[in-house]
């Protein structure tokens, strides 16, 4: 797994805790990386969108402040891809650092 390549296990991460919807989304992996990685939506709903039609998400109409949104929750699928996920991140973290080193 590459960097671009994180993006839906970090989507996946996020609908795991709750089901939210695109913004709310993006806003969430923003604040849990301390504003290091800022998805627009050119990058995550094409990726929102792939995770569904691979069914590791699902989709579904919600309504927040009177306004209609749509909201993304895991599935069993998805739960199962996002574990290979953070064990491929692991495998791939743990190599970078054998070759960068600690400090």
């Amino acid at each position: 797994m590459n960097f671009k390549g994180a993006l839906p296990a970090l989507i996946l991460e996020t609908v795991r805790v709750e089901p939210n919807h695109g913004y709310r989304i993006a806003q969430l992996i923003k604040e849990r990386s301390g504003g290091l990685l800022d998805f627009k939506e050119g990058t995550l709903y094409p990726a929102l969108h792939k995770l569904e039609n691979g069914g590791l998400v699902e989709s579904y109409e919600g309504a927040e402040t009177g306004r209609t949104r749509r909201y993304y929750r895991i599935t069993k699928a998805g739960r199962g891809a996002l574990a290979r996920d953070r064990d491929e991140w692991r495998e791939l973290s743990r190599a970078v650092t054998m070759i960068l080193g600690e400090t």
